[in-house]
């Protein structure tokens, strides 16, 4: 493997031709995710492939995965071909507004880990400021807009996001007959304030489940809560030192 590969228990990550590489926002968002008995599931923005893969391990759906960057779609498309399900994940060269006015594909699950920085200074090569800063070509309107027409009646959205901006994707989401029932908030460390939102939409209103998720001790290990829900994928985690 090349320094550009990242390993997983069941599937690797091929990156080198990627902008934005594996991070702790994709493995998050990915191990929280219950696909349930979902059919069809659909990942938007989906970079080099991970949380589509990782959806591809936790379901005998078929995945669909979209991506605006053609050099990621290519990335993901090499990364799907060597796992263990090649015959189940789909990569796509498109925009979310040009999948969505054509597809006839209703999801039962959709999910998204897109890159919003709003306010975040330029990265420094194109295509990763075009990652980062999606919200130039897909506004938090326009994606609220499109999931609510790609879902199914009793499908799912799940999504991570800066937590400000979730709070704010959330009200936008609601205008568009997507209700949260579930938000889990992300710190660092417990003293930290929440860095992300992991959020479950459904078009249906139900009660909120709301929970807390801490990444790291004070001695810098991971915390028992974050090896748990990422053990299906990582290798193998330090522990805390107490």
């Amino acid at each position: 493997m090349s320094q550009n590969d990242f390993r997983f228990k069941q599937f690797v990550v091929r990156q080198d031709r990627c902008a934005m590489k594996v991070g702790t926002d994709g493995v998050l968002l990915g191990s929280w995710i219950n696909p349930g008995n979902a059919l069809r599931i659909l990942d938007i923005g989906t970079g080099t492939g991970l949380i589509a893969l990782m959806m591809a391990q936790k379901s005998n759906a078929i995945v669909d995965a979209i991506d605006i960057d053609e050099s990621a779609t290519q990335q993901a498309e090499e990364n799907f071909s060597l796992s263990p399900w090649p015959d189940r994940l789909n990569a796509l060269n498109e925009s979310l507004q040009e999948f969505t006015a054509h597809t006839q594909h209703r999801y039962d699950l959709i999910v998204s880990n897109p890159p919003y920085f709003m306010g975040a200074h330029p990265a420094p090569s194109e295509a990763r400021n075009l990652a980062r800063h999606m919200d130039d070509a897909l506004s938090i309107e326009e994606l609220a807009e499109c999931v609510k027409k790609l879902l199914t009646p009793s499908g799912q959205f799940c999504v991570i996001l800066p937590f400000m901006e979730g709070m704010k994707f959330r009200e936008y989401a609601e205008l568009h007959g997507l209700y949260a029932s579930h938000l889990t908030k992300v710190k660092t460390k417990i003293e930290k304030q929440e860095k992300r939102l992991m959020m479950v939409f459904e078009v249906t209103r139900k009660d909120q489940v709301e929970e807390e998720l801490v990444i790291q001790e004070e001695d810098m290990s991971y915390t028992q809560q974050y090896i748990d829900l990422t053990s299906e994928f990582y290798m193998g985690l330090p522990k805390s030192r107490n």
